[in-house]
């Protein structure tokens, strides 16, 4: 259920409201916009079925809300979500670029990357310092010491740190490192996390899973804005297919389709999705055309020796060159990058 408040509601009237819905056992999240203030509640809507919301003044309408999904909803706030991490700014009409190596393997590697990347025009650095990887053998990250190595980085350049979380016994401390916090594809259903997550207030990166639908995907995010945290980016890295010559395939239809389902702004991964360097920039750029608030690239100065997905990492030059491509398609489609 979804309350509107009139525009003259006060805070004292807010408050009052909020009492009432806790009182009955029921959670509600005021969502303060320009001109109105909406209040979607959560839990066991029959509890309000004998309160007469109408007659408190300054409650406009009451509605329910048909997606099972509430928080996430564009019903529950209509207009685009803005998150924010440093520098990093996304959805506004600026797409925003995240830039870096998959893994982070060394100080000095990761901060010349970074530099690459800033001189390019990224806004924040990619960077792993914990791994899922399918094999148990292949290499899982530097830990720690690759959080301070991100951190060097983000002193050096001023670029926001975005990095992934795989436990919920890591998220402090990775909360303490980076600017956003990454849940990866493996871990869009792992709801301890996303619950963890959200109660740590960090900016959040969360990928739709290999197999997962639309319908998935935003009920799992709900989890994250259900503990108090709305700083959430949805980003789409592709699913599995009958298709195997490309890594995934990369489902495009699903940013215009969480354009009007979702507040939450949208961030594409082209360079998961396609699994080849080659494919990353067209796929970047049919991404800005239908509509992406930000992109993640990976890049990489040595991919032939990268301990991770060289393959479809670029070098910093041509990432250089798809900035530009990028901002060319951006102006066409009303636009900036």
């Amino acid at each position: 259920m979804i309350i509107v408040l009139k525009p003259k509601a006060t805070e004292k009237d807010i408050q009052r409201l909020c009492t009432r819905i806790k009182e009955l056992g029921l959670s509600p999240h005021v969502s303060r916009g320009k001109e109105r203030t909406v209040i979607p509640v959560i839990g066991d809507e029959r509890k309000l079925e004998n309160v007469a919301l109408m007659s408190y003044p300054f409650v406009e309408k009451v509605m329910a809300v048909l997606a099972p999904f509430k928080l996430v909803s564009r019903e529950s706030r209509p207009r685009t979500t803005v998150v924010r991490a440093r520098g990093l700014v996304v959805g506004e009409k600026k797409i925003a670029l995240i830039a870096g190596p998959c893994s982070v393997e060394g100080e000095a590697m990761i901060v010349r990357i970074a530099k690459a990347v800033k001189k390019a025009g990224a806004t924040a650095l990619r960077g792993g310092a914990f791994k899922p990887r399918t094999s148990p053998y292949s290499f899982q990250g530097l830990g720690e010491e690759g959080l301070r190595h991100l951190a060097a980085a983000r002193q050096a350049t001023g670029l926001a740190v975005v990095t992934e979380v795989l436990d919920t016994r890591d998220v402090e401390l990775v909360a303490r490192y980076a600017d956003v916090l990454q849940v990866g594809a493996r871990n869009m259903q792992n709801f301890e996390l996303l619950k963890e997550v959200g109660m740590s207030r960090r900016p959040v990166l969360f990928k739709r899973g290999i197999s997962a639908n639309l319908k998935e995907y935003l009920q799992a995010a709900e989890y994250i804005l259900s503990r108090g945290n709305d700083q959430v980016m949805l980003c789409e890295r592709g699913v599995r297919s009958v298709e195997d010559y490309a890594r995934n395939t990369f489902d495009l239809n699903a940013v215009p389709i969480l354009k009007e389902l979702t507040h939450l702004p949208i961030v594409t991964d082209p360079s998961q999705a396609t699994g080849k360097y080659s494919w990353v920039e067209p796929m970047s750029l049919a991404s800005v055309a239908c509509g992406a608030d930000a992109l993640i690239i990976e890049v990489h100065d040595r991919p032939e020796a990268a301990k991770s997905d060289g393959e479809q990492s670029i070098l910093p030059a041509r990432f250089a060159r798809l900035v530009r491509a990028v901002r060319r398609v951006a102006r066409a489609v009303g636009r900036t990058a």
